[in-house]
Order: C-alpha cells, then sequence, then structure tokens
C-alpha cells in the first residue's frame, strides 16, 4: 500500500519564509502559483518577460520577474515550463543561480530521470505533481478542497527535502485530498505509459477504429460518431467515479452482457502484448531517445504532422458539424 499523508498533518513552517519561484504560468503555472500565494507563500514568477503570461501573472497579483531574477532570488525553483525546453532554461536561466541548499522541483519527472537536466549534488530535487489539470487544481482549491498529488524526493541534501515536497503539496491544495509517496521513475515511466497505451494513444486509436469500422460497414457518419464518441465521456466519468464495477451497474443489461462478453475481443492477450511493448520501449529508453531526437530535428512538427493527418479524417469533421449542434459558441 502507497503511502500517503494528508491534511493538518503536513505543516507549511518548512517554507513559509522561503521564495518559490514557479517558472511558467501556463495551465499548471497559473493555477499552482495563485494557490501558493492564497496559501501565504512567498511566490515569485518567472517568465520571458513581454508576452502574454507576464501581463496576466500581473493581473492576478504576482511579482512578475525574467527568469534568470526569479530563479536567483528563490529558494525553491518550481519548474513548470514545457519537458522539451526545461534543458535549454535550466542550463542559461536555473544552473547559474543553484546555490547550496536550494531546492530544484517539479511536477513532472521526464527531464531528471532521463538526465536531460543534471543537477549539482548540494541541493535538493523534489517533485509534487498533480493528478489533474491545472483547471481542476485551481477550482477545488477555491472550492475548499484539492486535487490529490503524487510526490517523490530525488536527492535530500537538506535533510529537509520531505518536508518542503509535503508543504508545497499543500499550499496547492493536494493535502486536503491526498499526496501519494512515489519515485521520479515511477512517476514518469507510468505517466508516459497511460498517456500512450491508454488515455491519449489508446482512447483516441479505439475510438478512430469502431468509427471507421462502422461507417465502412455502411452506416451514416453522424450516428457512429455518437455511438463511439460522444458517449465515450459519460461511461469514463462512470468509471472514474463509481469503478468499472461501478459503470456495469448503472448501464443498461444489454451494454453489460455486451461489453463484458465482447470487450475481451477487442481488447485482447495481442493488445496486452503491445502495450507490454509500449512499456518496454519507454523502461529502456528508447521512446525517451526518439522523442527527443525527433524534437531536436523538427521542432513542433514532430507531432504537428500526425496531427495534421487526424485533422483530414472523417471523424473529425464528422465530429466539427457535431459539436456545433451542442456547443454552437464553441470555438476548435
Amino acid at each position: 500500500m502507497a503511502q500517503t499523508w494528508k491534511g493538518d498533518s503536513i505543516s507549511l513552517d518548512s517554507i513559509r519564509n522561503q521564495t518559490v519561484a514557479v517558472l511558467g504560468y501556463g495551465i499548471q503555472g497559473d493555477a499552482q502559483a495563485n494557490n501558493m500565494k492564497d496559501s501565504g507563500l512567498n511566490v515569485v514568477v518567472g517568465l520571458k518577460k513581454g508576452g502574454a503570461s507576464w501581463a496576466r501573472a500581473q493581473a492576478d497579483g504576482h511579482t512578475v520577474l525574467e527568469t534568470a531574477e526569479a530563479c536567483s532570488r528563490a529558494d525553491i525553483i518550481h519548474v513548470l515550463i514545457p519537458d522539451m525546453v526545461q534543458a535549454d532554461v535550466y542550463r542559461s536561466d536555473i544552473a547559474p543561480h543553484l546555490a547550496e541548499n536550494k531546492a530544484l522541483s517539479f511536477s513532472h519527472a521526464a527531464a531528471i530521470h532521463w538526465k536531460w537536466i543534471e543537477a549539482p549534488k548540494n541541493i535538493d530535487i523534489i517533485m509534487v505533481a498533480p493528478k489533474g489539470p491545472g483547471s481542476k487544481v485551481r477550482e477545488t482549491y477555491l472550492q475548499g478542497f484539492g486535487t490529490p498529488s503524487i510526490v517523490a524526493v530525488h536527492q535530500d541534501h537538506t535533510g529537509s527535502a520531505w518536508d518542503r515536497t509535503l508543504a508545497i503539496g499543500k499550499a496547492i491544495g493536494s493535502a486536503r485530498a491526498g499526496l501519494i509517496k512515489t519515485t521520479f521513475q515511477e512517476e514518469v515511466e507510468t505517466d508516459w505509459f497511460g498517456e500512450q497505451a491508454d488515455l491519449c494513444g489508446g482512447a483516441a486509436s479505439m475510438v478512430t477504429n469502431a468509427f471507421e469500422t462502422l461507417v465502412e460497414a455502411g452506416y451514416q457518419p453522424e450516428i457512429a460518431y455518437f455511438e463511439v464518441l460522444h458517449e465515450l465521456k459519460l461511461i469514463v466519468d462512470m468509471i472514474q467515479r463509481y469503478g468499472i464495477n461501478g459503470m456495469w451497474n448503472r448501464v443498461s443489461e444489454t451494454a453489460r452482457y455486451g461489453g463484458l462478453t465482447r470487450g475481451p475481443m477487442v481488447m485482447d492477450a495481442q493488445t496486452k502484448a503491445n502495450m507490454k511493448r509500449v512499456l518496454d520501449m519507454i523502461q529502456d529508453g528508447t521512446f525517451n531517445e526518439e522523442w527527443v531526437s525527433d524534437y531536436k530535428k523538427n521542432g513542433r512538427n514532430s507531432f504537428d504532422r500526425y496531427l495534421k493527418q487526424m485533422e483530414s479524417h472523417q471523424i473529425e469533421q464528422v465530429g466539427r458539424r457535431m459539436r456545433k449542434m451542442m456547443w454552437p459558441d464553441s470555438t476548435e
């Protein structure tokens, strides 16, 4: 059973008089910086000067500094910029200001685990990773609750790394729901596997194949879209709230029997073997090497070329029309 921490057992005292520099003001940076500030911490936001995020962070009441200056002032540097720019920003703006006993903090472990960043031995290296999008992290905090986080210490130079980690988890509201102990290796490998095999890659491929199966059998694309894509959210919401068996108990008897008997025909032993291959490629570094190499060579086109292919697929063309029926004011 994983070790967990919750609520009043955690104190902010270990970081109350320290400065936390939040680097980045995207969805996670925005939420976490605001939650920390509202929890009474001394927060500065580190950004490139003049961008839209700079003005937004100032409007939210933050002290906003250029990244290097924010790092020089900070006791804890909390890195919430995109994975593939972290190494460059580390070399130019973070490393020169990593004095002894500072902490380098992340919400995703890839840069440390895969050694994109090789930090010195005289600092703490920690992680607080909320298990939800930034919008949810902020929303639940304002509701007086929080989004659970997984937490880890990679390097404890000061002897207080765990105190700092748990305090950040409390400051962003996650301790209200619960903090779960993990490692940097476990976080990055399970996170990447979930994204690739299930949540993003697997789900999108399953839906697309199901859509093609119906359309190729002569069914109307609009009906296929509703049956295999639109209604998926309803099922996922039930699974998230009630568990898998809870979902089975909340669908029709026909859906229950059909799903229980035919689901394993679709997701069979070969599918699991393919998932194991995906996991192996994460664990042995194959995916990391491929991703870093592709990004260095092609930048955003590393994934944009795949997105362009999907954009022209019939399920996306039909989907735009269907979504306009349900959300006429939405923009994509």
